[in-house]
């Protein structure tokens, strides 16, 4: 089985990325690298970060605004539980979400799940193309939704339709450009349908 190991983010200034998502939480999470790719409008990828409850929610969206990054979504109850969406000063944007509606404890920055979700053209195709080069598929919802068994790598993939993750992101769907993102594997390096760059790493 493929084995996803690791987000590698393309910023313009690595030192001020890489002081963001520390100070967020999710410095050992993500890699950053130098990239002055051109790239415009949504970028067709968000990182998803599940937490147990709302407090932790608005806990990692205060040290994410703190440290520079800009609001998208402010944070609201919705019938699925209550989250928001910030944009990190190099342009990746951040989703934070918990099922539950009602703290049960003090808050804490604590992450339970972090999936790097990729906006896709067509979910089914990319699904296959993935499955073709040895990804496992752990969850499937037809065109809709689909997620990898990646039980070795800190992030989980899953894929979206790209109309829907910017939707749900607050965003237009329309960009172009660079992705400005790199995820690190064991199947050789390949590009996928919609762009996504994937390089090899070692065990």
């Amino acid at each position: 089985m493929t084995s996803f190991r690791s987000v590698t983010l393309e910023v313009p200034d690595p030192s001020a990325a890489d002081a963001f998502y520390q100070a967020f939480g999710l410095g050992s999470y993500v890699n950053v690298r130098a990239s002055d790719a051109p790239t415009t409008g949504f970028r067709g990828f968000a990182l998803s970060l599940v937490v147990s409850q709302p407090g932790n929610v608005d806990a990692f969206i205060a040290a994410a605004l703190d440290a520079g990054a800009t609001m998208l979504k402010p944070a609201t109850k919705g019938f699925w539980g209550y989250g928001g969406v910030v944009r990190a000063p190099d342009g990746t944007i951040c989703k934070l979400a918990t099922s539950k509606k009602k703290d049960t404890g003090p808050a804490a920055r604590h992450i339970d799940q972090i999936a790097l979700l990729l906006g896709v053209a067509d979910v089914k195709a990319s699904k296959r193309f993935y499955v073709d080069r040895g990804l496992a598929v752990a969850k499937s919802f037809g065109g809709k939704y689909v997620e990898f068994d990646t039980p070795s790598a800190p992030v989980t993939l899953a894929l979206y339709p790209r109309r829907a993750l910017a939707k749900d992101t607050g965003l237009s769907q329309e960009g172009t450009g660079s992705h400005r993102i790199v995820i690190s594997s064991d199947a050789g390096p390949f590009t996928d349908p919609d762009g996504f760059v994937w390089e090899t790493t070692s065990a």
